[in-house]
């Protein structure tokens, strides 16, 4: 199995990644968590997408197509995660159940604002409640509060060993400390990110996990980006 950590863009004045991930099992199995933001070349867009940067581009240089992918993982649906969704009409969405249906109710502001990216004719939604195995050594974990039903993804690697992609669960090394961490403008439910925060150290902490945060500049200076990978 493989693990590609995707720059998809960056947070304008941050230079904070847009992160995606690939999973490649060994049984040719092509998981896409998160499809990035959506192109917007006005001067000033919150998120640069730079040419070549977006997932469908990124994916081709590593030799797959839209049609390639059998999953895309949904973290949440906030614009910067759910940018291509559309790209990708073959593929199975798999989403914390909580998260769709308050998407789908059309009573959140910022979900809805984002619609025309997710909701969309012909895209296959598969819900899922809770921590999930997805397939053998991809887990999924709900770790809601940034928004409800986020989910985060645990990944066993035969080499690098577990790597735990924390999304914007725990999107910098900043936060965390579950008690004393900052919580965002963006972050929905302090109490919960609390809870989250604390889940997720703690699984990484048992399993010896490398934690990758999701809008870490830092953090990602040092890690294996695609064309490179874990193993």
């Amino acid at each position: 199995m493989r693990l590609y950590l995707l720059r998809l863009g960056v947070i304008a004045g941050l230079e904070a990644p847009v992160p995606g991930y690939l999973i490649r099992t060994d049984d040719g199995v092509n998981v896409l968590v998160d499809t990035g933001a959506p192109v917007d070349p006005s001067p000033d867009a919150r998120i640069k997408v730079a040419a070549g940067q977006d997932v469908v581009t990124t994916l081709a240089a590593l030799g797959l197509g839209s049609d390639d992918i059998s999953y895309v993982v949904c973290s949440h649906l906030d614009p910067d995660h759910a940018g291509f969704h559309a790209s990708f009409p073959g593929a199975e969405f798999v989403i914390q159940r909580e998260h769709y249906e308050l998407a789908r109710s059309g009573t959140d502001p910022r979900l809805t604002a984002s619609s025309g990216l997710w909701d969309l004719p012909g895209l296959n939604y598969r819900t899922v409640e809770g921590d999930t195995e997805l397939l053998p050594g991809i887990e999924l974990l709900e770790s809601g509060g940034h928004v409800p039903g986020h989910q985060s993804v645990l990944v066993r690697l035969p080499e690098t060993g577990p790597v735990l992609l924390a999304v914007d669960a725990i999107p910098m090394a900043i936060a965390m400390d579950p008690d004393n961490r900052p919580v965002f403008p963006f972050d929905q439910d302090e109490k919960s990110v609390r809870e989250s925060t604390r889940k997720l150290v703690a699984i990484a902490r048992e399993e010896n996990a490398l934690i990758v945060h999701g809008h870490d500049a830092k953090q990602w200076e040092s890690l294996r980006v695609a064309p490179e990978y874990y193993a």
